[in-house]
């Protein structure tokens, strides 16, 4: 069996509520308190679980890069619920929230800032891979 990235632990001020705006925006299920540690869950796939954990009072949370890959329907679904939720978007990583979808790579790629800082894409088609 290949390896399988099976879940991720992202740092936050507050882990539910950051917990809750990511499954919003993935519509996915989500739940404030995971089933093994002090964490808030976000259910991605049967695969992937990424749970949130919150940091000390005064800690800086350190700023860190999610990546999704979705569908062409998907992406059109995700794109009209950051749309709804009034989450500004971008077309690149750390530029100006421009409400535009960058093209690179013959896909589609969406970029948003979390009230923490961390930096979250959505893309139709890998960059990262060879084709």
């Amino acid at each position: 069996m290949p390896a399988v990235l099976d879940h991720l632990l992202i740092p936050a001020r507050d882990r539910r509520a950051a917990a809750q705006r990511l499954a919003a925006i993935l519509d996915v299920p989500w739940s404030a308190q995971a089933a093994v540690g002090p964490f808030s869950a976000v259910y991605v796939s049967d695969d992937l679980t990424v749970d949130f954990d919150e940091v000390a009072p005064g800690a800086e949370v350190p700023r860190q890069h999610y990546a999704f890959r979705v569908g062409e329907a998907d992406f059109d679904a995700l794109l009209d619920r950051l749309k709804a939720l009034g989450i500004a978007w971008r077309s690149t990583p750390g530029g100006p929230d421009d409400g535009q979808v960058n093209t690179y790579g013959g896909g589609r790629i969406v970029y948003w800032r979390e009230p923490d800082g961390h930096a979250w894409e959505a893309l139709t088609k890998s960059y990262a891979r060879a084709p």
